[in-house]
This record gives structure tokens, sequence and C-alpha cells, in this order.
């Protein structure tokens, strides 16, 4: 059967990574997690000045280097130093919470509190999207892979971990470039 037009044609637009984030105009984003402070500055671009783009990580220095690429962009980004477990923001402001590349590195308890954080931010019925890089590792069905963290894997990745922190309708939505994309939404009565 022949692919269409479309699946074969390269995309010479937006990265893949911004793609799948699925922000749009007037959106509140939230990213925890500021390793890709390009993404971070071209996500919060999205959202545009009727929304809302902030960024957390425990690391300082990696706040400070999201905040400087988000400035040179011309983008408006709130950014916060703080702990996986203590968010500075308050309950039920964001519509979507990107974890991005920070649950695999985490411990089980520090995972899980994380995602308790996210949910806590996310109005009812948002979305928290996870985007995690892959590795090889053994033997696996052609076309899988798991993220790193080998706890992470087997608790079931990003799916399984959301699952656990009661977000609903946690799924795959792609695994492609390296990346694998997940996302579930914070039910709208706890």
């Amino acid at each position: 059967m022949a692919r269409p037009w479309w699946i074969l044609k390269k995309q010479t637009g937006e990265p893949l990574a911004v793609s799948m984030a699925g922000i749009k105009l007037g959106d509140r984003l939230l990213v925890i997690g500021c390793g890709d402070p390009m993404l971070i500055a071209q996500l919060a671009a999205k959202t545009g000045l009727t929304g809302r783009g902030a960024a957390v990580d425990a690391r300082e220095a990696t706040v400070g280097a999201a905040a400087d690429v988000a400035a040179r962009e011309g983008v408006l980004l709130e950014t916060f130093t703080a702990p996986w477990n203590a968010l500075p923001l308050e309950s039920e402001t964001f519509d979507v919470v990107l974890v991005r590349n920070v649950l695999p590195h985490l411990d089980a308890a520090k995972r899980a509190w994380c995602l308790v954080e996210a949910q806590r931010v996310l109005r009812p019925g948002g979305r928290c999207r996870v985007i995690d890089g892959m590795s090889k590792k053994g033997i696996l069905p052609v076309g899988r892979s798991e993220p790193a963290g080998s706890d992470y894997a087997a608790a079931g990745g990003a799916v399984g971990i959301l699952m656990a922190q009661g977000f609903k309708a946690a799924r795959v939505l792609a695994e492609r470039e390296g990346l694998v994309f997940a996302e579930a939404v914070k039910p709208a009565t706890h």
C-alpha cells in the first residue's frame, strides 16, 4: 500500500518536540526540567502574549541558561529554581505541564513527588506531557526502545508512572527521533 504524500514529505517547519507538545496560543504552560532551553523558548513562544510560559528545574545553572535563551529569543518566560517536590506555583494554574527528560533520572520517591506537584499545578482536565530520551538496551522487539533508567522502565515508563500518580488516559503518543512522547490528563474531579 502506498503511503500518503504528507507522510513521505520531509517537514521543514517546527521541531518534532514542539509539534508533539501541542501548545497553542493562550495556553498556560509549565515546563519541568530546563535541560533543553531552546525547546522551552519555542514552546513559550507558542503561548503568545495571551498565555503564560514558565519553567522550573532543581539546578540553578540550568534555569539560568533557559532564562538566557528565552531572553535572547525575545520570549516571555518565568523561571524558577526549586526542588522537584515543592514547586513554587499556585495550584490549578496551568493548562499543560510538560516534563522534559526528568523522570528517568530521579529515584522512585522523587519521581512520584514530581508528578504529584505536576498534578497539583494543573487545572482539572489539564494535560501532562512527558518527553524522554530513549536508549537501546538488549534485544527489544523491532521498533521498540526503552527510556533510560531501569527502574523507570520496570515501572512502565512515563505511562506507568503517570497512571500510578492518578492521571487518567495515559498513553504513548509516539516514539521517534530518539524520543518518547507520552501524555495523560488530570481528572476533572479528584
